[in-house]
């Protein structure tokens, strides 16, 4: 069969490689689609410390079951399923006690495990122990179904800082995972949600597809002044930085309004993890800084349950989709900025 394998910083090759086979506890599937994400250019460009080379990576993925190991008996050849990309232990003291998302012991699909980006793949006995096979709902997309991953992730940092009826949310980047975090709040009830960025044509692709209430383009405007106007000078109820940027970071406590709660969902680079914090802001308007990273495989069942129910719309934000043999088209587009949500179809592009 063909995959993408990652072999160094920079080496991605298209190769033949032998088709997998189920052990006892696992599954075997057809990838019908596996979308892309800023990780998989990461790990493109400078690799990553829990993935060893040679591995075939891709982790938002949604497939059809071809082929059962002994003892598996909830899923059946022909199955259309959409598969986790972060795998809990179930046996450690997080997982026990719902926090799956950060397991001590956690795996993931593509980096200890084969992932996506390849014709068939082996969902390891570990996803299904943790209840990370999850059955595509009616005539959903396999390209749709593949965008669940990401939405869980947004789902999580939303449920940690309680996104709700009657919420300013201002979400500082415009990339697949802002779109996602705009959609989710207004699907959550927020009452007004603002989209920023400082790449004015990204900020205009995503606009344009997410219609948020303001979108203000930080090369040229004053997010400050816009912000505070739009708000009658309160500030966000809710800031969320969809961005790698300590800069964002800084500023969303600065903008939050007194009780705000701020998610840092877009990690720092390694080498600068480091912000100024004026913690008598924190301490006298009362903000919540959150963390939020990952996401549940009951999280991941939702937020397939909500793009299936049109409560999250994702179809509009897949602008791109390519055959495997362009995976470097697709890592280009991701880091680009040109695409909000580009999958890759390893069968091939009709």
């Amino acid at each position: 069969m063909k995959a993408a394998v990652f072999k160094a910083p920079g080496q991605l090759v298209i190769e033949e490689v032998d088709s997998p086979e189920p052990q006892a506890g696992e599954l075997k599937i057809r990838v019908m689609a596996c979308a892309t994400c800023g990780t998989d250019a990461k790990i493109f460009q400078h690799g990553h410390p829990r993935l060893t080379p040679p591995q075939i990576i891709g982790h938002e993925i949604a497939g059809v079951v071809i082929a059962r190991g002994a003892g598996v008996v909830d899923f059946n050849e022909g199955d259309r399923v959409q598969i986790i990309a972060a795998v809990p232990c179930e046996e450690c003291w997080a997982c026990k006690a719902g926090k799956q998302g950060i397991c001590p012991n956690q795996t993931s699909m593509g980096y200890q495990y084969p992932g996506g980006f390849a014709e068939e793949m082996i969902v390891p006995s570990a996803v299904l122990k943790a209840n990370g096979v999850n059955l595509i709902p009616g005539t959903l997309s396999f390209e749709e179904a593949a965008v669940a991953e990401p939405l869980a992730c947004v789902l999580n940092a939303q449920r940690v800082i309680s996104v709700g009826p009657g919420d300013t949310v201002l979400v500082m980047g415009a990339g697949p995972i802002g779109c996602l975090h705009v959609r989710l709040a207004r699907a959550l009830g927020a009452r007004k949600v603002f989209l920023a960025d400082i790449n004015g044509s990204r900020l205009q692709l995503s606009a344009a597809a997410v219609a948020p209430d303001r979108a203000i383009d930080m090369s040229t405007e004053d997010l400050d002044a816009i912000v505070r106007h739009e708000t009658d000078g309160v500030g966000p109820s809710v800031i969320i930085t969809a961005a790698p940027s300590g800069q964002a970071q800084e500023q969303a406590i600065a903008l939050a309004a007194p009780g705000g709660r701020i998610s840092f969902f877009g990690g720092l680079p390694k080498d600068k993890p480091m912000i100024a914090v004026d913690s008598n802001v924190v301490h006298y308007r009362e903000l919540i800084l959150a963390g939020a990273n990952g996401s549940s495989p009951a999280q991941n069942k939702e937020a397939l349950a909500l793009i299936a129910e049109g409560k999250v719309p994702v179809k509009d934000l897949i602008t791109h989709r390519l055959p495997l043999d362009d995976v470097a088209g697709a890592i280009d587009a991701v880091t680009s900025g040109t695409a909000i949500k580009v999958v890759i179809i390893p069968g091939g592009v009709d």
